[in-house]
């Protein structure tokens, strides 16, 4: 028998555990896919905007790999934290262990009063709604949702997802599994502009059509485009590129379009019936409409600041330098904000123990087999964020993990030499951890349902550690 950890439960891990199941070289395999949480899924439960069900729904077939009597789910085990295993004690349990722990740090700005009180990242934004237990349930119900202008810096789906949530109303997020503090801060939120800012033009924007429509089919909410600022991209202009430019990619000409329907509408969409304020869309959103303004060619400067807290962003203004890049033009443009969320892009976060390139974010590997010192490390890999840095979509991780699985097949004729436990969460809990396995997990499933029933909702997750392992405890009720 080849037995393998897998550590991270998102979509990397699980999706590499899926290749070991599937492979035929290696007829006898026991995966465990370790978990820092006790709730599997990853990215898909704590990064995916809840009214993305679609998406979510992803989960079922993560379900299934996780629930093949080959694999065991062993959750609130942090690999090379202050309580967990380190890299070099896991290798005495599992003959191979392939590291899928993503990336997720945030990138700075790197400007003046990026640490003021109302900026945040992104992700600690998305953490919040999406009930992560690291982040807390009330992390931005006191003060954030106060402000009456946001910006939203990026112009990725990550920017799109917080703006869309910013400005949706609560009625509609109430369908979702929103934890419950988050849901009341949000329909007490006083944020009725979002402005989404980019420091290069339409063409250099890294959203999908389908979330970029998404943005105009908010019901009380309206969508506004600069005109003269789409006009300065030359894609969109259709003024020359610089010389041997290949044409945009169809997803790029698709923005362009729907950039393009926005402007000639005057700025300002809702959805196909071109809701005017107060109607029902806007009742649904407290009576006032929302607004959506989308930003090009404004580089973040400068975080300014009123009494101690962060009050507008200073952008410099750029321009197309011809060649494909982008130079400042000297100018500048205050846009006042009460809260500002930086969605620049991730990092990944060294894991002590495993070598680390902190340069590209990654640990170094050839194929997926972690290199130590430019020498392949026996029985050690990594697959997803980690392996090659935050690019690509969720399905993007189904061919790193067949490549990482194909080296680790190769190498399967060593590795199964090598010692392993027989029972390595037996061994887990006689160094003190406290593994939460799939009884506990839906366990922890059963009491978000209970809870969202008490409320008249669907699932309502939990967003906390103790109540998440109060749940997972009580399996077998």
């Amino acid at each position: 028998m080849l037995s393998v950890a897998v550590v991270g439960s998102g979509p990397s891990g699980v999706y590499t555990a899926q290749a070991l199941l599937r492979q035929s070289s290696v007829p006898d395999v026991r995966v465990h896919v370790l978990d820092r949480l006790p709730a599997p899924y990853g990215l898909v439960r704590y990064g995916v905007a809840p009214d993305h069900e679609k998406i979510k729904s992803l989960q079922n077939s993560l379900r299934a790999v996780l629930e093949d009597e080959r694999v065991t789910f062993v959750g609130n085990v942090g690999v090379g934290g202050p309580d967990g295993p380190s890299p070099a004690r896991l290798a005495e349990l599992y003959h191979a262990v392939v590291y899928c722990v993503g990336a997720s740090a945030d990138r700075s700005l790197e400007v003046p009063g990026e640490g003021l009180p109302g900026s945040y990242s992104a992700t600690r934004f998305v953490s919040w709604y999406s009930a992560h237990p690291d982040v807390g349930a009330d992390s931005f119900a006191r003060d954030a949702l106060e402000a009456r202008s946001a910006v939203v810096i990026g112009v990725g789906n990550v920017a799109v997802d917080v703006a869309r949530i910013l400005a949706r109303g609560a009625d509609e997020l109430r369908r979702t599994d929103v934890p419950r503090a988050a849901l009341g801060a949000l329909e007490r939120s006083r944020v009725r502009e979002v402005h989404i800012v980019g420091r290069r033009g339409p063409s250099g924007a890294r959203f999908t059509t389908k979330e970029l429509r998404e943005l105009g089919a908010l019901l009380g909410a309206r969508v506004s485009v600069d005109p003269a600022e789409l006009a300065l991209d030359p894609a969109y202009s259709g003024a020359a590129g610089p010389a041997g430019a290949p044409a945009p990619p169809a997803v790029v000409r698709r923005n362009l379009e729907v950039l393009r329907g926005w402007a000639a509408g005057g700025g300002a969409v809702d959805d196909a019936s071109h809701r005017t304020p107060g109607d029902a869309s806007d009742r649904a959103s407290g009576g006032a409409v929302r607004r959506v303004r989308l930003r090009f060619f404004l580089r973040p400067a400068e975080l300014l600041e009123r009494d101690g807290r962060v009050a507008g962003v200073r952008f410099a203004r750029t321009a197309p330098d011809g060649t494909g890049g982008i130079r400042d033009t000297g100018a500048y443009e205050d846009i006042p904000a009460g809260l500002v969320l930086r969605a620049v892009g991730y990092r990944g976060v060294e894991l002590p123990g495993l070598p680390f390139d902190p340069v590209r974010g990654t640990v170094p590997h050839t194929a997926g087999r972690v290199l130590r010192n430019g020498v392949p490390s026996p029985g050690e890999y990594v697959a997803g964020w980690i392996k090659r840095g935050p690019t690509g979509v969720i399905g993007s991780n189904l061919s790193c993990a067949k490549e990482t699985v194909a080296s680790l097949l190769a190498d399967a004729p060593a590795l199964a030499l090598r010692p392993a436990a027989d029972d390595p969460p037996a061994v887990l809990r006689s160094w003190g951890l406290r593994p939460v396995e799939w009884g506990g997990w839906l366990a922890i499933e059963r009491a978000e349902a209970e809870l969202g029933r008490s409320l008249g909702r669907g699932p309502v997750k939990i967003p906390d550690w103790p109540g998440l392992l109060a749940a997972a405890r009580d399996k077998d009720r």
